[in-house]
């Protein structure tokens, strides 16, 4: 899919009063997860649960392949959706319907797990050289809909909208900006995910509805929002208010990148069972206790 172009001059700069404020600023944490994949956790497995509808957000890569060679083994997910994107490297997908395929640098998988899905992930590295990096994403499902039917989509590269701005590159995965709508429209829970560049000094100015719960996370370079300065591998939580957009400014001399995440909060409790996310402890169980007898898989 070829660029979309976009001749509109950049925003202002962030001291306009109808852009969003950082809430709370999150630093990422260095962890290991899977079976030894060195990550950076951004957020996740919290009682306050401050990003729903997101649950988790890990910032997962490397140049060394003892690091991340080991991967993510079969493991299963109930009650959440996952979404990886991919920014170096590869990463191999296998799952309980039988899917199989490669991710590659620019791609991206939409995963809802629903009622249990046993899956794979196993990061390799690309043809560029030993780097490999992502990000992963978990959103949450509501109750009402926690034991739909699982399905999985592969997005690729080209299929993500690619707008182009002055000074700004938007890939959009979900959700709508300036008219255009992002590679994954039929979601269960809507919500906004786009992949930002800018150019040194460049601003963007993205509008986001007034009852959505949003955060920057900033993974190269740095940028300001809403008067707020985010370094690489720094996240900032931009809550729900009558703000009427999210404006981000690289600093001059500087590029950046970032991920931006928006969606309604589903304000509901929220049971974490590692890989399984519930409303109850006893769903849980219960989900914990299908795995065991090998009745995890309903559809």
């Amino acid at each position: 899919m070829s660029p979309i172009q976009e001749k509109k001059k950049g925003s202002p700069g962030s001291s306009n009063p109808g852009a969003r404020r950082v809430g709370s600023l999150l630093q990422a944490q260095p962890s290991v997860d899977g079976a030894g994949v060195v990550l950076k956790r951004v957020f996740g497995f919290s009682a306050k649960n401050s990003f729903d509808p997101f649950l988790l957000l890990d910032h997962f890569g490397s140049d060394k392949p003892e690091e991340y060679l080991a991967g993510f083994p079969w493991h299963p997910h109930r009650g959440i959706e996952t979404v990886t994107y991919l920014l170096a490297g590869k990463v191999a997908h296998g799952d309980s319907m039988g899917n199989e395929g490669i991710i590659n640098p620019g791609d991206a998988q939409w995963m809802t797990a629903g009622s249990g899905i046993i899956h794979q992930e196993m990061p390799q590295s690309g043809d560029e050289g030993p780097r490999m990096e992502g990000i992963q994403l978990w959103v949450n499902l509501p109750a009402r809909i926690k034991m739909t039917a699982p399905r999985y989509r592969a997005v690729e590269a080209a299929k993500i909208p690619l707008i182009i701005k002055e000074g700004a590159e938007i890939r959009l995965l979900a959700g709508e900006f300036e008219g255009h709508k992002g590679a994954t429209p039929d979601l269960f829970i809507p919500v906004l995910y786009m992949i930002v560049s800018l150019e040194p000094g460049a601003s963007v100015r993205i509008p986001v509805p007034a009852d959505y719960n949003a955060a920057a996370y900033c993974f190269e370079g740095r940028a300001e929002f809403g008067g707020t300065g985010l370094k690489a591998y720094q996240l900032g939580h931009l809550p729900a208010g009558p703000a009427e957009y999210v404006e981000a400014t690289a600093i001059p001399g500087k590029a950046a990148k970032f991920l931006l995440i928006a969606g309604k909060a589903l304000g509901e409790p929220v049971a974490w069972g590692g890989p399984i996310v519930m409303n109850t402890q006893e769903e849980l169980r219960l989900a914990f206790a299908e795995y065991h007898r090998g009745e995890f898989i309903k559809a």
